[in-house]
């Protein structure tokens, strides 16, 4: 197994976690006043921004190391 394959495998997880965790985050934000009106484009604010930010620079990550594995 390569080094190439073990960080994208590692990434991998990571995205899962913070998918998970980012479930969570919108779910409780309900308690605190967000409310089902604010949806799909409510605004972030605090955790969950940087959660949200997070899941996508692990998303471009994982893209690239499965296009540098598709072409080595």
């Amino acid at each position: 197994m390569s080094l190439l394959n073990i960080i994208q495998a590692i990434v991998s997880l990571a995205l899962i976690a913070v998918i998970l965790i980012q479930e969570r985050a919108v779910g409780s934000s309900g308690l605190f006043g967000g409310g089902v009106d604010g949806g799909f484009y409510q605004t972030r604010r605090g955790f969950e921004k940087i959660i949200f930010i997070v899941t996508l620079v692990l998303i471009a990550v994982f893209a690239a190391l499965s296009l540098i594995s598709l072409l080595s």
